[in-house]
């Protein structure tokens, strides 16, 4: 069912931004007058269409794409017959060049306006929540394995990052920090004093790995016992919410991470709880299952501050975001470029990304991915690689500068090249997917 439910979150998500990208090219055709043949959510096998005019609507059988068809534009379609004829008025070849530009960014610009859009959105109706520096420095952060691999331990505060001080504790963990250069965190430990320590600058490549997600770096918190799960552990041994856990058979509790690690070592055992209710002390039996869990949600003590958003301040918000993800984008391809993360590690395939809409249908979730999937697909539809947007707008600039228009050859073999860098990309992309999931 979990695999189900990621594979229609990536469907239905990339449907509507594949929808909404070719529609940008089909509105913006048809406004210069150019005959739009086909526009299809999905690629072929066809499984339904319908006529409208000049133009059929349809829906392919492979849901991860779509494809509008203008007349005399050489596309992925490879449609040469019609390029040998005499062109006609209505055809995409015969428009001046810089409206041929306009339908090629057409597509583009709806999915920035759909990304700054959903972002915006986001925004506005759930503010920010977060930690500050202060309060995370109350008990320090929690260090995960690869956060102990750099030097990071345990009851640290982080009292800088990058030798500048911060607000939110999100900035400490931000990929800013990850994707930067010669980062550094600047702790405060009671015996040592202030410690430097450095991020190397390929860290981001462990980071990224799916088991090391969320297990970098967390506040310690202090908790009682919150929303319990009904016919799990918790329940039957009858703990209640409002609850301190204060021991776990026999070790001491304080803070949730502490809890984590003592389930962890007494997988599928009955073991006593020592817990306050009240302010009254009290001992239960309480099974925990192989996987290390009782069945409840805690409930954090850390005091977390509250943003509500204008709508002027969340446009402010949504659209810096937005642009964030595609300036992301530029600073990773940086850093496979120099050599620092490898391609395999960093690009991530139709599986990968299911995997992060997650097994749990999350409809914030899934807006907030359906937002930056937009502003990614932006960015790499700009590229200046053949057959892609941003490599058509190349090719009509150089022809709205020279005043010289590219043979029609010159732009068939372009496009096939293109198309060759595209297929093997997603052939790399889908096989790096499947072996980061079975290895």
């Amino acid at each position: 069912m979990e695999i189900l439910i990621m594979a229609g979150q990536l469907i239905l998500g990339l449907s509507i931004l594949v929808g909404l990208h070719e529609l940008g090219h089909l509105v913006a055709a048809k406004m210069f007058g150019m005959r739009v043949e086909k526009y299809f959510i999905g690629f072929p096998p066809k499984i339904w269409s319908i006529q409208k005019g000049e133009t059929e609507y349809g829906l392919g059988a492979i849901p991860l794409g779509g494809f509008v068809k203008i007349s005399g534009m050489i596309d992925e379609s490879m449609d040469t017959d019609q390029m040998n004829q005499e062109p006609q008025p209505w055809e995409f070849r015969s428009k001046p060049a810089w409206q041929r530009l306009v339908v090629m960014l057409g597509g583009i610009f709806v999915n920035i306006v759909v990304g700054v859009f959903i972002f915006i959105v986001i925004a506005y109706n759930n503010g920010d929540r977060f930690l500050s520096r202060e309060e995370v420095n109350r008990y320090g952060i929690v260090a995960g394995k690869l956060a102990e691999e750099i030097g990071l331990k345990t009851g640290d505060k982080i009292v800088a990052v990058n030798g500048k001080s911060f607000t939110n504790f999100d900035e400490a963990v931000s990929s800013d920090v990850f994707l930067g250069s010669n980062s550094y965190y600047t702790v405060q430990r009671a015996e040592e004093g202030e410690v430097d320590i450095d991020i190397p600058n390929s860290f981001i490549e462990k980071l990224s790995e799916p088991d090391q997600r969320g297990n970098f770096i967390r506040p310690a918190e202090p908790f009682t016992v919150g929303e319990l799960v009904p016919g799990l552990p918790a329940v039957k041994a009858g703990l209640q919410t409002g609850d301190r856990i204060t021991a776990v058979n026999g070790i001491p509790i304080t803070f949730f991470h502490q809890l984590q690690e003592a389930l962890d070592s007494l997988q599928g055992k009955t073991v006593p709880f020592s817990i306050t209710r009240n302010n009254v002390p009290q001992t239960l039996s309480v099974s925990i299952t192989p996987e290390g869990t009782i069945g409840f949600y805690p409930k954090s003590e850390l005091n977390y501050t509250t943003v509500s958003y204008s709508l002027p301040e969340a446009a402010a918000v949504g659209t810096k975001d937005a642009f964030g993800v595609v300036y992301n984008n530029i600073k990773g391809f940086g850093k496979i470029f120099r050599g620092e993360v490898s391609a395999s590690k960093a690009l991530s395939g139709p599986i990968g990304i299911a995997r992060m809409f997650g097994g749990v249908w999350d409809w914030g979730r899934f807006w907030f991915l359906t937002g930056l999937l937009s502003m990614v697909l932006a960015f790499m539809n700009a590229l200046p690689i053949p057959a892609l947007d941003g490599g058509h707008s190349v090719i009509l600039l150089y022809e709205i500068v020279s005043g010289r228009k590219p043979s029609d050859r010159f732009l068939e073999n372009a496009q096939k090249v293109g198309m060759v860098l595209l297929l093997g990309l997603m052939a790399f992309a889908i096989f790096n997917d499947v072996w980061k999931a079975v290895f």
